[in-house]
C-alpha cells in the first residue's frame, strides 16, 4: 500500500530520505558481527569446557598422583620443591567421584555456552537475552572467586565476561530503540 509520498508504507525505513535507513542498515550489520564474535567466543568456551570434561572421565581410573609427577618432570621443577609439594598435596585429594563431578559440570555449562553461541550465531533474540541472564547470573560467582583468591587469569575472565555483557546490553538498547523508530 503506497502511502500519500508514493512510498510503499509497509517499509517504513523506505520512507527515510534523510538517510538514516542505510546508516541503520550499517549499523545493525556492525551489531551482528559483533554477536557473531560473542557466538564464537561462547562456542570456543564449550569446546573448552567439553574437552576439560573429557579430561577429567579419562583421568577416573588413572593414579593422578603419578599424573602430577609426570607433569612436574615435563615442566622440569624441582620435584622437592614448593610448587611440586602443592601439586601432589592437590592430587591426592582428587578421586573417581570429584572427577566424575567435574566432567558433569563441564559437560553441562559446555551445553549451556553451546545453546549460547548457536543462537547467536543464528541472530536468534532469545539468545542475546538468555546470554545476558547467564553472564549477569555468573558475575556474583566471578567475583567472590577473584575476592577470594587473587589472580590475573580471574581478573581477565572477569573482565571479558563484562565487556560481553555491557556488549550484548548496548545491542539490546539499540534493538529497542529501532523498533521503536
Amino acid at each position: 500500500m503506497l502511502n500519500q509520498t508514493g512510498v510503499n508504507a509497509a517499509e517504513p525505513h523506505a520512507a527515510a530520505t534523510d538517510g538514516s535507513a542505510p546508516q541503520q542498515e550499517s549499523q545493525q550489520k556492525k551489531d551482528e558481527r559483533g554477536l557473531l564474535l560473542v557466538g564464537l567466543f561462547k562456542l570456543s568456551k564449550a569446546v573448552f569446557f567439553g574437552a576439560v570434561g573429557a579430561g577429567a572421565l579419562n583421568l577416573i581410573h588413572k593414579n593422578v598422583g603419578e599424573l602430577a609427577m609426570r607433569i612436574i618432570e615435563v615442566l622440569h621443577r624441582d620435584p622437592d620443591g614448593r610448587f611440586a609439594a602443592m601439586l601432589m598435596d592437590k592430587a591426592d585429594l582428587i578421586g573417581g567421584h570429584q572427577l566424575r563431578q567435574g566432567a558433569l559440570l563441564s559437560f553441562l555449562y559446555a551445553g549451556l555456552c553451546v545453546v549460547e553461541g548457536t543462537g547467536l550465531m543464528l541472530k536468534k533474540g532469545w539468545a542475546e537475552y538468555f546470554t545476558v541472564v547467564l553472564t549477569a547470573g555468573a558475575m556474583p560467582v566471578e567475583t567472590y572467586e577473584l575476592w577470594q583468591k587473587f589472580d590475573w587469569f580471574r581478573v581477565g575472565l572477569l573482565l571479558i565476561n563484562v565487556v560481553v555483557l555491557l556488549y550484548l546490553l548496548w545491542v539490546l538498547k539499540r534493538k529497542r530503540g529501532r523498533e521503536a523508530a
